[in-house]
């Protein structure tokens, strides 16, 4: 099958959808399909994709959409139409990007099957913010493009749930996302985290937290438990990772040296390849207070480094992650989140065990075999073509 995939922007710092398309069109081209990226942005797309292989999907871009408000200008739309025409299935990602109300038009237009993930913006906390212009967006064509979808790819059966009722006509599909368990198959150890980052060489256990620097994250409640854990007398470093607004950087800074925790409270910046694998696996506890994921790739990415976990029921696949032995959830609570994190950080015994099932889950349940069939079927589907041998 030829398979076209669209994502505006692919930046790995904006968080997990973008893995995820990653390691979604590599699987597809390993199946033997005909795999092109479109993308307005191609910053983190891997250079061997930039020019026709065999062997790895091609990435094209096109110029970043040029009608404010981050539509495609009439010209623009003629690369658009290029781009989808000859395609058995495109799959596009992300619901409040206007070009993808265009993608979805074209693919109409054209006769070309399309399939739309959701990547959590139908949730019940996402529709919960800016609702107006959501709810105008949808009447305005969101809707619709998500009702002619051969598909609306959903990661859990709680983002199906939740979601359904805004495209009541249109069909949900659950498939977890893919990830390339691959780097995870020999980990670097924690030494190269150890050696990078000196908090984690104080002899206190460590919390991390790596994800985008942004209010649903949650990250005031992990500095308030960070707090409560002093309190407590429990001595342990928390290490945040990731990238964010300047703005918003700086006022978790300002949180952070009004509760006096810049001994023991650490903003690291972004992370990524080998040191991030390291730096799970030098973390004795990954803690994610969300208010909201569908899918969650970095906490499913520290159970594969084997470093068990506490998130909240914010995150569509709490129920997946309890399962696995490797997950403790809590609600969004800064006292339950310490309450929760002492006993676990006080008992080496039992976060090493918790670290081996969770582990052992992810290679079992997510082995990115089993999950490239359940999308290659899909996309069969999408395209008439039946179902997959």
């Amino acid at each position: 099958m030829k398979i076209t995939h669209y994502f505006c922007k692919m930046r790995l710092e904006d968080g997990g959808p973008v893995r995820g398309v990653l390691d979604l069109t590599a699987a597809m081209k390993r199946l033997g399909h005909e795999v092109t990226l479109v993308t307005a942005d191609d910053t983190d797309v891997p250079e061997a994709w930039r020019s026709p292989s065999a062997e790895f999907p091609l990435c094209r871009r096109i110029a970043a959409p040029a009608i404010r408000g981050g539509f495609y200008s009439p010209s623009q739309r003629s690369l658009l139409h290029g781009a989808v025409r000859g395609s058995d299935v495109v799959h596009v990602h992300g619901v409040w990007t206007p070009a993808n109300l265009q993608i979805a038009r074209a693919c109409r237009t054209l006769g070309v099957p399309y399939v739309w993930s959701l990547r959590g913006t139908l949730d019940d906390w996402s529709m919960g913010e800016r609702t107006l212009k959501k709810r105008a967006y949808l009447a305005l064509g969101g809707r619709s493009g998500l009702e002619h979808a051969a598909f609306c790819h959903c990661t859990a059966q709680d983002e199906a749930r939740q979601s359904h009722k805004w495209f009541p006509r249109g069909r949900a599909r659950v498939i977890p996302n893919l990830l390339d368990l691959t780097p995870f198959a020999e980990l670097p150890g924690p030494g190269l985290a150890r050696e990078k980052f000196a908090p984690l060489r104080s002899g206190r256990p460590s919390i991390l937290f790596l994800s985008r620097l942004h209010y649903k994250k949650g990250i005031p409640l992990l500095i308030e438990a960070a707090d409560l854990l002093r309190a407590r007398g429990v001595e342990a470093e928390v290490l945040i990772a990731g990238t964010g607004e300047d703005s918003y950087r700086e006022e978790l800074a300002g949180m952070i040296r009004r509760r006096g925790l810049q001994d023991r409270v650490h903003l690291i910046g972004f992370v990524s390849g080998a040191l991030k694998l390291s730096l799970y696996q030098a973390s004795d506890l990954f803690v994610l207070p969300t208010s909201q994921e569908n899918f969650g790739f970095v906490l499913f990415e520290a159970l594969a480094c084997g470093t068990p976990l506490i998130t909240t029921r914010g995150v569509d696949t709490w129920p997946e992650l309890e399962a696995s032995g490797g997950g403790v959830i809590v609600d969004a609570d800064a006292g339950k989140i310490a309450e929760s994190a002492a006993p676990l950080l006080a008992d080496r015994e039992r976060l090493a065990g918790m670290g081996r099932s969770g582990r052992a889950w992810v290679f079992e349940h997510l082995n990115p075999g089993a999950i490239g069939a359940r999308f290659d079927e899909m996309y069969r589907l999408a395209s008439g073509g039946g179902e997959s041998p």
